[in-house]
């Protein structure tokens, strides 16, 4: 046999081994885009700080706005003073906006107090932050300072007047503010005046009953309980109200005639109403009671 006639072997690529590595390939490049679509969801990091930050827990605590998570708590650490907490928070993308100035947050515990029930849905799965936003135009912003409570009707719309006192005795924030002995109205926070001589307790009346607030409108603090007579005649017990007999309570009347009260006025608020002031009687058109 000759050298022509010799078999030649021939080569043969096995596809096989192309296929082996067709698998983690695949697997590689559907990590590679879950990663990016998790990354792409996120949003920017803030740092919130607050007095006490009990019950946070890291990478379990939701940060939410109207019912809705929009980040979750990273990390907790002190200020460099240790007199604050530092909760670093992830937002979801689509709650960057959120992180502007003006966006105002807290934390959400449980509380009871007289007709305001508060938190019981975070009995179970601990506290959760929650987030109120600033105005559109607001500039950017990464830390922020959280509030100790819940803001009280931070979204409703009225009008805010100031109530200066030299002791606002028993009221506190969630007060009920009334007219005629309607509830027309709300009490907001209570602070010092810029001169710390005496109280300003804020007050919200809703915009329904914005028209009664006139200029010369009288307030007066209905907190407590009012006992006229003596033994041998009876005593005669006046309260406003079992609400306000508990967390306090603010009255007030407006004389006729006079111009609508603007935002921000200052007035006073006194123990007890004058005869005068219980007989003023204007005629005030306000907005009918949505159904």
């Amino acid at each position: 046999m000759t050298a022509e006639e010799l078999p030649r072997a021939r080569v043969r690529r096995r596809r096989l081994f192309r296929l082996i590595w067709v698998i983690p390939v695949a697997a590689l490049a559907v990590a590679g885009w879950l990663v990016f679509q998790h990354m792409r969801a996120f949003g920017p990091e803030i740092i919130i700080t607050f007095s006490d930050g009990a019950g946070l827990r890291p990478g379990q605590t939701p940060v939410k706005y109207r019912g809705v998570a929009i980040g979750e708590v990273g990390r907790v650490d002190l200020s460099p003073d240790q007199k604050q907490v530092r909760v670093y928070t992830r937002l979801v993308r689509s709650a960057a906006p959120l992180a502007r100035e003006g966006t105002t947050f807290w934390i959400v515990r449980p509380q009871v107090g007289w007709g305001n029930v508060t938190g019981l849905n975070t009995v179970l799965s601990g506290p959760e932050i929650q987030a109120l936003p600033g105005k559109a135009e607001g500039e950017a912003k990464r830390e922020f300072k959280g509030l100790d409570a819940a803001p009280v009707s931070l979204e409703t719309a009225g009008l805010k007047v100031i109530l200066r006192a030299e002791r606002p005795m028993s009221l506190r924030a969630n007060s009920p503010v009334y007219y005629r002995g309607v509830e027309v109205g709300v009490v907001q926070t209570i602070d010092l005046a810029p001169s710390a001589t005496s109280a300003d307790v804020h007050v919200l009346v809703f915009q329904r009953f914005a028209p009664l607030v006139r200029e010369g409108t009288a307030f007066w603090n209905v907190s407590g309980v009012n006992l006229k007579g003596n033994i041998l005649k009876g005593i005669e017990v006046d309260f406003e109200s079992l609400r306000s007999l508990v967390t306090g309570g603010v009255e007030f009347a407006s004389p006729p005639n006079a111009a609508r009260a603007k935002p921000g006025t200052v007035f006073f608020l006194h123990e007890q109403p004058k005869k005068e002031w219980l007989a003023w009687a204007p005629q005030i058109r306000i907005a009918p009671a949505e159904k």
